[in-house]
């Protein structure tokens, strides 16, 4: 089947059977100007043979193509989108039948893919890359295996940034693939709340615009996510985590936190910064001291961690 306007290749079920009628000088003429060469006239009146000046190879065409618009050379054209596929890094197996504007192609990976030819053209090109599909539904596979969980599909009501998964309990949810990569969400159905879930009780410091550095004691399951995605208003904004020392459960995590701001808001109230001063930078309302404080919060957590030890 022709599936390009301008090109109509040859399969050895569909060979062209000469004629003998008359080619006219004047479609000579159009030929030699649009690079081919009429070499006979095929199957009836409307088709004959052009031989491409470029690569010397025949191709059957319409003659009302020939006269009205630029044939296409069907061999320089699978030439180019071989080429364009070598430099993309891929391997060129065929035209899409159903598609003029695809093909399809072998991956790095082994597997094929179907993809536009400007696509194709725009990677070769380096503006841009290939993504194998059957690769990154096995990575998120994996991804969602790691946390316990199976992936389902997109979640078209999400967003592309959501797939939906089912638990290991059985319960089905939409999540989203950064989530499910950091591992800051909840099973819905059989998940841990905070206060059951383990924890942390850390130490961050602050280096902010304009301000002297600042330390910060608080607790959380997840303090590097606490850190880079609850925390600062902006990723560029300097902070990281000084120490962390793991607690059973978050509920424990939140007395024993209680308890050492007390004793730090009682010997030290000079350290304790009010919140006006770092709210345009951070998302808390307290439990930040100045940097000078610091050695008082690691020996504090130090302490901790030794006394939990001894308690294993």
């Amino acid at each position: 089947m022709n599936t390009h306007p301008h090109v109509s290749p040859d399969t050895p079920h569909d060979r062209p059977v000469p004629i003998g009628m008359p080619i006219h000088e004047h479609w000579h003429a159009t030929a030699a100007a649009k690079g081919f060469e009429i070499t006979c006239r095929v199957d009836d009146r409307y088709h004959l043979m052009l031989r491409c000046e470029a690569c010397g190879q025949e191709h059957r065409s319409k003659l009302h193509v020939l006269m009205t618009s630029q044939p296409l050379c069907p061999h320089c054209m699978d030439a180019r989108w071989r080429a364009d596929a070598e430099a993309a890094g891929l391997v060129w197996l065929g035209r899409d039948p159903e598609d003029r504007h695809y093909g399809f192609y072998q991956a790095p990976c082994g597997h094929r893919l179907r993809r536009q030819f400007e696509l194709v053209k725009r990677i070769a090109a380096g503006e841009c890359a290939h993504r194998c599909e059957r690769c990154q539904n096995e990575k998120e596979e994996a991804e969602a295996k790691a946390r316990g969980w199976s992936l389902i599909g997109p979640a078209p009501t999400k967003g592309p940034g959501h797939r939906r998964y089912r638990h290991s309990c059985g319960h089905e949810q939409e999540i989203a693939r950064a989530n499910m990569q950091s591992g800051r969400f909840n099973c819905a159905s059989c998940g841990e709340g905070w206060s059951t879930a383990p924890s942390f009780i850390y130490c961050m410091r602050f280096a902010l615009p304009g301000l002297a550095p600042l330390v910060k004691l608080g607790f959380s399951r997840n303090p590097d996510s606490r850190l880079h995605w609850q925390l600062k208003r902006s990723p560029d904004l300097s902070g990281h985590i000084l120490r962390s020392v793991p607690i059973r459960n978050g509920h424990t995590a939140q007395s024993l936190e209680k308890k050492m701001h007390a004793a730090l808001r009682r010997d030290h109230r000079d350290s304790v910064i009010p919140s006006e001063r770092y709210r345009p930078w951070l998302r808390v309302k307290s439990e930040i001291y100045a940097a000078g404080l610091q050695p008082v919060i690691l020996k504090l957590l130090d302490d901790l961690d030794t006394g939990l030890r001894a308690t294993d």
